[in-house]
């Protein structure tokens, strides 16, 4: 779809490290980066997750539906000088 002018990043978590997995990787994807498991230091996603994950548990959910609710919540409320500050820290 986008040619070979791509690469892919995965965080090599078992489940996708699979055979199936590294298999269609190695058939369908230009260039695979390798990448540390779980490493939130070097992706700036990992650590928005874990401050949202963090404000999201503070609100107690008490069933999916909060849980949901709440997660939006707190993902549309992360203000933009924070995303700004977690992508310059990792160039």
């Amino acid at each position: 779809m986008l040619g070979h002018v791509w690469r892919f990043q995965q965080d090599n978590d078992p489940k996708h490290t699979s055979r199936v997995a590294s298999e269609f990787l190695r058939e369908n994807m230009p260039e695979v980066i390798d990448w540390p498991s779980n490493s939130p230091d070097l992706n700036p996603i990992e650590n928005l997750w874990s401050i949202v994950k963090h404000n999201v548990e503070k609100r107690i959910p008490s069933n999916i539906s909060e849980l949901n609710q709440y997660l939006v919540e707190e993902w549309e409320k992360t203000p933009n000088s924070m995303l700004s500050s977690l992508i310059l820290f990792h160039q």
